[in-house]
């Protein structure tokens, strides 16, 4: 969850001074192809079409991590084994920034 950063320092400074901007949050999901109801393609199959936001969820170690993300892309590809992957870059769709909560 990268923020931008603003550099301020002064002419009376020796040392750089800067301001925490704005936060923001990205990430790829990556998957095997599914075409099953309410698996990935089913969820991803418009957003070629259109942007779709979707809640995203991730828990790690009984941390749970929710945002509302704006998915702009989804690729489909085969594998030189034949194997069929998916991946759907996303990106915040809300003002609120995202934080790990118990």
């Amino acid at each position: 969850m990268p923020s931008g950063v603003q550099d301020v320092t002064g002419i009376n400074s020796s040392g750089m001074e800067r301001l925490l901007l704005l936060a923001d949050f990205t990430f790829t999901l990556t998957g095997v192809f599914n075409a099953a109801s309410n698996q990935s393609h089913d969820v991803f199959r418009h957003v070629n079409l259109t942007s779709v936001t979707r809640t995203v969820t991730i828990t790690h170690s009984g941390q749970i991590l929710a945002t509302e993300c704006l998915f702009n892309d989804y690729n489909v590809n085969r594998g030189a084994d034949g194997s069929l992957v998916w991946t759907a870059p996303g990106e915040l769709n809300t003002t609120a920034v995202p934080v790990w909560t118990v």
